[in-house]
This record gives structure tokens, sequence and C-alpha cells, in this order.
């Protein structure tokens, strides 16, 4: 995948920190560490949406049961369903 020049402001105490990575050789460029950023970023939101949804699916009976200690009864109903 090609790469594209943009344009953004910064800053200045965002910038020197930037600077600080790139000069301890932590990154090569203003530009790998301000990608690797904006990918994590964006994968986390992607991962909190994830886990919104799969959080959205869980049975708050079924997850009071295992919290109070109902173990045994929840384990039976968790492997019938």
């Amino acid at each position: 995948m090609g790469s594209s020049k943009i344009v953004i402001s910064l800053d200045e105490s965002i910038l020197n920190r930037l600077d600080r990575l790139v000069h301890k050789q932590l990154f090569l460029s203003r530009s790998q560490v301000i990608q690797e950023a904006i990918e994590e970023k964006v994968g986390r939101l992607k991962s909190s949406r994830r886990l919104a949804q799969e959080c959205a699916k869980l049975d708050p009976a079924f997850e009071n049961a295992l919290a109070e200690g109902s173990l045994p009864q929840a384990l039976e109903e968790w492997t019938t369903k």
C-alpha cells in the first residue's frame, strides 16, 4: 500500500517528546512515530467496540450467579446452552 503526505499541527511539547523518541533511536523518523501511534489508536478503538459488542451478549443473571459463587449451577446452565 502506498503512502500519502499530509500536514498536521502539533503542540510544541508533543513535538519535543516525539523528537526525543527519534533521537533515542526508538523510531526512525517523526513520520514513523505518528503512523504507529495512529495505527495503535485505531486498533484500540476497534477492539473496544468489539469488547462492547461481546459484553452485550452476556447474560446478567448468569454472570451474577458466577460472581456470587453459584458455579456448579451456573456451569450446568452454561454447558447446556
